[in-house]
C-alpha cells in the first residue's frame, strides 16, 4: 500500500457514520483509492494480504456488508454463489463476462426496462438491476 494519507477514506467513513477502525480504513483504501472497481470478498482479502494488511475473511465480509448498508458500495449478485461489491453506486447496470468472472459497467441510460409489475402496496421501487451475461463465442 502506498504512503498516501487516509484522509479520503477517513472522510468517507465519517460521512457515512462509520467508526474509522484500522480494518475499515485499510479495506476502504483498497476499495476507493484506485477508482471504480468490482470486487469479491475473497479477492479483497487476497489484496489485503498482498499489501500486508492482517484481516480475516470474515472481517472483510462484515466490512463489505457494512459499507453496502451505508451506501458506500453496491452489492451485485451474479448468481447464488457469486457476489461482487461495486464502488460505483450511481444508477447503472452490468455485463458479466462468464469466462473471466468479471463485471463491466453499463450506463443506466443504455438500457430501457419496460413492463415492470406494480409493486405491492406500501412499497416503492428502489431500483432495477440488470446483469447481461456474455461468454466467448469460440
Amino acid at each position: 500500500m502506498t504512503d498516501r494519507p487516509y484522509s479520503q477514506t477517513l472522510a468517507r467513513l465519517r460521512e457515512a457514520g462509520l467508526r474509522p477502525t484500522r480494518q475499515r480504513l485499510a479495506l476502504g483504501r483498497l476499495l476507493f483509492d484506485e477508482g471504480d472497481c468490482h470486487v469479491t470478498a475473497e479477492r479483497l482479502h487476497e489484496q489485503a494480504q498482498e499489501v500486508g494488511v492482517s484481516v480475516s475473511l470474515a472481517t472483510v465480509y462484515n466490512t463489505l456488508h457494512q459499507f453496502t448498508e451505508v451506501g458506500l458500495l453496491r452489492e451485485v449478485v451474479v448468481d447464488s454463489s457469486r457476489t461482487y461489491f461495486d464502488t460505483n453506486t450511481s444508477d447503472h447496470h452490468h455485463i458479466f463476462h462468464e469466462d473471466e468472472g468479471s463485471l463491466t459497467d453499463i450506463s443506466g441510460q443504455m438500457i430501457d426496462v419496460a413492463g415492470l409489475p406494480d409493486v405491492p402496496e406500501g412499497t416503492e421501487l428502489s431500483r432495477v438491476d440488470v446483469v447481461v451475461r456474455v461468454r466467448n463465442s469460440s
